[in-house]
């Protein structure tokens, strides 16, 4: 990965990783969050909020205020969110369903934290990209009660739902000009 230009920390576990993490962020730079379970799991948030960070998360919102959401979190100082594959030889791989979190993984920010476990590392783009039709979609559909065929049977139809979450599908291959991306890989499972 670094050869790719990213810039990468290996953690043995999640404390040590979020130590780090929480050292390289400064308490007035504002934070964005994009959906991840893994920056969910890991309880990063509350100890970012409690220290005086203002973070965006349309995880936290009605859902009338989403979008409103998204829009503040796409221009904060800070991204954090994680990545649904990582490649062996360091390129990103992910599927969205509105593009946010994908838009904001390498462009418009200071800096782009992407927090991961080993489980999101694979062979190639092809093994990749079956892993987030065949586990993180189903999972995020279950999660989120969206009516999907993947829901219901646990790996990808290519559907045509109008729930569908496969819309948008982003490779990063090297760390993309003008932009600071920094990979926390955990020694654990986390996320889909």
């Amino acid at each position: 990965m670094s050869d790719n230009g990213f810039e990468v920390e290996f953690f043995e576990n999640v404390d040590e990783a979020k130590k780090k993490i929480l050292e390289d962020i400064q308490i007035n730079q504002d934070i964005g969050i994009g959906g991840s379970m893994t920056v969910h799991d890991i309880k990063l948030y509350t100890e970012l909020k409690n220290r005086g960070n203002k973070i965006y998360w349309h995880w936290l919102v009605d859902s009338k205020d989403k979008n409103k959401e998204r829009q503040k979190a796409s221009r904060a100082d800070v991204y954090i969110c994680s990545t649904n594959s990582i490649t062996e030889d360091g390129k990103l791989i992910n599927i969205d369903g509105v593009g946010n979190r994908v838009a904001s993984m390498f462009y418009g920010h200071e800096k782009i934290i992407i927090i991961a476990g080993v489980n999101k590392i694979h062979k190639d783009e092809k093994d990749a990209i079956k892993r987030i039709k065949d586990i993180a979609c189903p999972q995020n559909a279950k999660r989120l009660n969206l009516d999907t065929p993947c829901r219901h049977t646990g790996k990808c139809n290519d559907c045509n739902s109008p729930h569908r979450m496969c819309r948008v599908t982003v490779t990063i291959e090297r760390n993309p000009m003008q932009s600071n991306i920094k990979i926390y890989l955990i020694n654990k499972e986390l996320g889909y």
